[in-house]
């Protein structure tokens, strides 16, 4: 299971904004050798990384270091994501897109950031929608929260007021797939 340099290139920025350097420096320091080495280099963001060795261990380091072991860490590193990815053209692209459109590009936008995986949406109105991770090998709770962060503040993005996102399944869980229930206003 592979992650895109994208997703990868917005943890450095997120820890040492929120952080500091020496933030930045301690959490280096806590990852394995090769993390540290990809942390410390400039990451390609066209590159593909193994998902849990630069993603996962990294994310689950952030947890435990700056949010007491509590998964709102990874949550908040996924909307950073969403800022950090989503900015130039595709900002203003979102941004003047209505939140369905967002939607519908899910099974699209997903891939972008991890394979293999797919998402399916379910539902999609004017106010929610349900969509579910029907494929995502190496899936955890990690992951499923970070995922989530990021669609709240793409929505918030696109213009969408107190969004709230559930996940109310989970493949990490034993369930068929992760769910996702989005609301907003």
């Amino acid at each position: 299971m592979q992650v895109k340099g994208t997703a990868v290139a917005s943890i450095p920025i997120f820890i040492r904004e929120k952080f500091g350097e020496e933030g930045f420096k301690r959490w280096l320091d806590s990852i394995s050798p090769e993390a540290s080495k990809v942390y410390s280099s400039s990451i390609l963001v066209s590159s593909w990384y193994p998902l849990k060795e630069i993603l996962v261990e990294p994310s689950a380091n952030i947890c435990k270091l700056f949010y007491n072991g509590n998964l709102s860490g990874v949550w908040e590193c996924g909307r950073f994501s969403a800022e950090y990815g989503l900015r130039g053209i595709y900002k203003i692209f979102v941004k003047f897109g209505s939140p369905g459109f967002l939607i519908k590009r899910a099974s699209i936008i997903l891939p972008t950031y991890y394979k293999p995986s797919a998402i399916e949406v379910i539902e999609n109105t004017r106010d929610y929608a349900i969509l579910h991770i029907t494929q995502f090998p190496e899936i955890n709770k990690l992951i499923e929260f970070r995922i989530a962060g990021w669609m709240e503040h793409a929505l918030e993005i696109s213009g969408c007021k107190d969004v709230e996102i559930k996940i109310t399944k989970s493949l990490t869980e034993g369930d068929p797939y992760t769910e996702f229930q989005d609301s907003w206003k």
